[in-house]
């Protein structure tokens, strides 16, 4: 699954948490300062109002930017001297770029937080002091947003179409791999449907979840220390009180709340999937030999097939609707934490609504990088069955003991 694509994948991971550490470490030790005094963007310094964050392109920013983009592409070049395997360009180089595009688009959301909090506030003045705000404030702000906006929707597009090839040429790095071992898989039920399905949903399934695993982190990087600095004008806390960080411990104990829960309810769905595919293949394979051969696919045993289909599709629908209960209440009555939190403080009248747009969105962002395993959980679900699936499939290359069922998959 991941050696057909990535050079020495354990090795290739762990350099890279490690090198991102390390980078990071660099740059809060220190290096951040030699900012000062480089003229980045060739004489144009936008002005900083005091009391506001920088702007996105301030030569502060654009220096970050710079250290960021350096250390993917010298990443690349080391692992290019390291080990250059038939993906490279791909599984490296394309990775890299995912990642660094995907920081690019948490920084777009930093600053949209930004810029939707001096908007409401804008707001907020116009109606409750009619005639302060002119038509050309109003227009003028919304204009400001626009050339971000556009280029931001560029990269989105882009990054889409570059991650549908990044996912086809890694379900061929898988499908040549199994092919060259298909004289020892070919025995295996459903052993078509892993190579030309399961490889696909795979390498689909672990692109989109490692990049929405990455993007949570760099948000919680990005919007922690935002809404640690927004929660210091959060008068109390319902029932608690007064709290430094208070929102912070909120969005942490909400999320938390939720992955548990939905742990906890999901557990069977994992090897229900998996049991699901094997009935499935067996059913399937069966009416493909009834295609070509009038002694196969006799009623009664197709009968057989399809009611262990049905069986376990009946269980699956079961355990889905109690993992659905749970997984929607939580998610709605998460929508309403920060207004429960926030509720002294608006009653105080302690923030503007500016203020209190900032805080939502910083908790919002951060809450859903908290709860990434709960937004995910039926996702996961499926690629646990797909890799268990795909596991049992290469277990045979290297002659190695099937694994054991998974949870669920031997009551279906």
């Amino acid at each position: 699954m991941f050696v057909s694509f990535f050079p020495t994948p354990k090795t290739f991971f762990l350099s890279a948490v490690a090198w991102t550490g390390l980078a990071m470490a660099i740059w809060f030790l220190g290096f951040n300062q030699w900012q000062t005094g480089l003229n980045i963007l060739g004489g144009y310094v936008p002005p900083v109002i005091e009391g506001e964050r920088p702007p996105f392109l301030s030569a502060e920013r654009a220096w970050t930017y710079i250290y960021i983009v350096a250390n993917g592409v010298l990443f690349v070049a080391v692992w290019a001297f390291i080990e250059r395997n038939r993906w490279f360009k791909w599984s490296v180089a394309g990775t890299t770029l995912i990642l660094l595009s995907t920081y690019f688009n948490v920084q777009i959301s930093v600053y949209l937080n930004d810029w939707y909090g001096d908007f409401y506030d804008l707001i907020q003045r116009a109606l409750s002091e009619p005639g302060t705000v002119t038509a050309s404030d109003y227009f003028g702000k919304l204009a400001t947003v626009a050339w971000i906006l556009i280029p931001y929707i560029m990269v989105l597009v882009l990054l889409d179409f570059f991650v549908s090839h990044y996912v086809f040429r890694w379900r061929t790095a898988m499908n040549d791999y199994y092919m060259g071992h298909w004289p020892r898989l070919r025995s295996v039920e459903g052993a078509a449907q892993r190579v030309q399905e399961d490889t696909m949903r795979f390498a689909r399934i672990v692109e989109g979840l490692g990049v929405s695993f990455v993007r949570s982190i760099m948000t919680l990087i990005a919007f922690l220390p935002l809404l640690y600095g927004l929660s210091q004008q959060v008068t109390e806390l319902p029932v608690i009180g007064q709290v430094d960080g208070s929102l912070v411990y909120v969005a942490l104990l909400s999320a938390a709340f939720g992955t548990v829960l939905l742990a906890v309810v999901g557990f069977k769905l994992p090897g229900l999937e998996f049991n699901n595919q094997k009935v499935e293949a067996a059913y399937r394979k069966e009416l493909v030999y009834g295609e070509d051969s009038a002694e196969r696919a006799a009623p009664p045993h197709v009968s057989e097939l399809y009611s262990a289909v049905r069986r376990n599709y009946f269980r699956l629908y079961f355990h889905y609707l109690y993992f659905g209960i749970a997984r929607w209440s939580y998610l709605q009555a998460s929508n309403f934490v920060p207004l429960i939190a926030l509720g002294p403080t608006v009653v105080a009248g302690a923030i503007t609504l500016g203020v209190f747009t900032q805080i939502n969105n910083a908790f919002g962002q951060v809450e859903e990088s908290f709860k990434f395993l709960a937004n995910s959980w039926t996702t996961i679900i499926d690629l646990l069955s797909i890799h268990k699936r795909l596991i049992a499939f290469e277990a045979l290359i290297h002659g190695e003991p099937l694994p054991d069922p998974m949870p669920g998959a031997s009551n279906a």
